[in-house]
């Protein structure tokens, strides 16, 4: 394990610890991506995680 200074957290934005529910809020995600997301990390992940995982369909379809 790995000691992680809040100095360091703050400069890297990838590391940002995201609440999965404001994630998904803030970038329009269904319910159904929500619940997929909760599944797959919990209540929080960073943006980073969110980021590469979160699938969106498009709306001309």
């Amino acid at each position: 394990m790995e000691r992680l200074e809040a100095e360091k957290l703050e400069t890297d934005a990838a590391t940002k610890v995201w609440s999965v529910h404001d994630f998904c809020k803030r970038y329009r995600l269904c319910d159904d991506e929500e619940r997929r997301l909760m599944r797959l990390f919990g209540l929080f992940a960073t943006s980073r995680e969110l980021l590469n995982n979160a699938q969106r369909n498009p709306k001309w379809r």
